[in-house]
């Protein structure tokens, strides 16, 4: 922090239970909105000396002690100043087109195009400047960063955003700016399934990206992790097939999940609760899962359905262990394992009856008759399908 924060703090009273976080976003003078979830491209943006563009804090409940998120808006033919922060960023396109130009280590610039449903990093520390290149709209971006973890930890804003160390191995291949990266595949340590990943710093569009069969987390489930900029940070694209949806799972708290693509929904509790959260699934909608607090997404259109998910913790770089048997494969373990997900055969009988009454809302058919019995699940009285939401119990370590 500043001497001008210190003294702040101190007048205020016993400099105890600080969050030098916190004390720099209201400090930024933009809005901080604060809620389970967020509809990115409705949120109310003010002007942002900072990036001398506007922006806002989209803040959830759920988003932990690493993660967070802001929404930058650089308005038509516009662009921001340089910036450069000693914390992770990852943006993805919410409209609008646009550039971005990087400063990497040896002096050499780098600039990229990107349109809607881009997704890139910025490479730890290097200087950015993001440009509005349609002379008609607004470009809106979604940023997940690790500021949190940061600021809190150095609490020295200096040191946050005007340190000279240049991180000479981030930026990686040249290419990785262009859309261009490396597959990889790795075969998991705890059940039986492949962690695809692909390294890169660009992707033009992600809901025409290539993804791998993960047949562990649903049926037709598809998946592709994402190493970003050599980063700490994670990010994960998942897509849920037509007239299918993912089994339930939980873990840390801070992975921020944004609607790419499709229609549905999504549904939250903790065990024991006796109602669902629900929200709703479409472009534009990012929340939090809260630590530990299950949560399971459905897709009632008539496309294939796909989100992202950013959080702490790499598939290179895990940094908590639940991260690392998540990666391992622990995340798609059953609870009755010792894992973190439940099976479809130990689902609340609810959970599929509200799916089958939303698709026929919209006419998709069900393919899910092979793992439930439908007509069963619809004969059921809803009085007799009340009552508190289960886990099954526990066995083993706690992945």
């Amino acid at each position: 922090m500043s001497d001008a924060q210190t003294k702040t703090d101190s007048e205020a009273g016993p400099r105890l239970f600080l969050d030098p976080y916190m004390n720099w976003a209201k400090g930024e003078g933009i809005p901080i909105h604060l809620d389970f979830g967020h509809d990115l491209l409705a949120l109310k943006t003010e002007p942002w000396a900072r990036y001398d563009a506007r922006g806002c804090f989209a803040h959830t409940h759920g988003r932990g002690d690493f993660c967070a998120n802001y929404v930058l808006e650089v308005e038509a033919g516009k662009k921001t100043r340089p910036v450069k922060h000693l914390y992770e960023a990852f943006f993805f396109v919410l409209s609008g087109h646009g550039s971005t130009t990087l400063t990497l280590p040896d002096g050499e610039k780098q600039t990229f195009e990107w349109g809607p449903k881009a997704l890139f990093c910025i490479p730890l520390n290097c200087e950015y400047q993001i440009f509005n290149t349609s002379g008609r709209e607004p470009a809106r971006l979604s940023c997940t960063n690790d500021a949190p973890l940061a600021i809190n930890h150095y609490h020295n804003l200096e040191f946050v955003f005007d340190n000279p160390f240049k991180f000479r191995e981030r930026p990686g291949a040249p290419n990785s700016f262009q859309g261009e990266g490396e597959h990889t595949a790795f075969e998991r340590n705890i059940g039986k399934s492949t962690l695809n990943l692909w390294e890169t710093n660009f992707v033009p569009e992600l809901t025409s990206f290539k993804m791998y069969e993960l047949e562990a987390r649903g049926k037709g489930s598809m998946n592709v992790y994402f190493q970003l900029g050599d980063g700490t940070m994670h990010a994960h694209m998942s897509e849920i097939p037509v007239g299918r949806y993912k089994k339930a799972h939980r873990h840390a708290a801070g992975t921020h999940v944004h609607a790419i693509g499709g229609e549905g929904y999504s549904l939250l509790w903790y065990d024991g609760d006796s109602e669902f959260v629900e929200l709703p699934w479409r472009h534009g909608i990012m929340y939090t899962p809260p630590f530990w607090m299950f949560h399971q997404h459905f897709n009632t259109g008539h496309i294939p359905a796909r989100y992202l998910a950013c959080a702490i913790g790499s598939a290179r770089y895990p940094f908590i262990s639940l991260r690392r048997v998540s990666n391992e494969g622990g995340g798609s373990t059953s609870v009755k394992q010792g894992g973190r997900q439940i099976e479809y055969e130990d689902q609340d009988h609810r959970i599929h009856r509200k799916f089958l009454e939303a698709i026929q809302k919209t006419g998709v058919p069900s393919k899910m008759s092979d793992i439930f019995d439908e007509p069963m699940i619809l004969a059921i009285p809803k009085d007799k399908l009340t009552g508190v939401i289960d886990t099954p119990s526990l066995k083993g370590p706690a992945y």
